[in-house]
């Protein structure tokens, strides 16, 4: 009886080990690093259908971005050539980002976050010298 409850609590010991291991690498593959210009949700998406979506991304005044209406459109970032919104805290982050930007326009920045309902959750964003 005794060898027995003890290779139960040793099999659940292990279980529970290979739950916590996957756990803590699912939430490492979570995380997003992207590199583009932030830009709003409505001139990015006008933008993408230009012969060069970079190049007019590029282009984008940021005092556009910073318009009131540009703005509730939502913020995101320009990668790889798509367009990815960010979470409402993100998008302030973005705001702030933007604003301290001696740029006018093609500001890089490298934003880290994570996908949650098609929308990154941004935890970091930094400007590219």
């Amino acid at each position: 009886m005794t060898k027995k409850f003890l290779s139960l609590i040793i099999v659940l010991a292990l279980a529970l080990s290979i739950a916590a291991v996957s756990t803590a690498q699912k939430k490492d593959s979570d995380k997003v690093t992207l590199t583009g210009n932030i830009v709003d949700k409505v001139c990015a998406t006008g933008r993408m259908k230009k012969d060069d979506p970079q190049a007019a991304i590029d282009s984008h005044k940021k005092s556009c971005t910073l318009m009131e209406n540009c703005l509730k459109s939502g913020l995101g970032v320009y990668a790889d050539g798509k367009f990815v919104e960010f979470d409402e805290k993100g998008a302030a982050m973005a705001k702030a980002a933007l604003e301290k930007s001696a740029k006018d326009n093609g500001a890089k920045f490298k934003v880290m976050g994570k996908m949650m309902d098609d929308k990154l959750v941004v935890s970091n964003i930094e400007e590219m010298k």
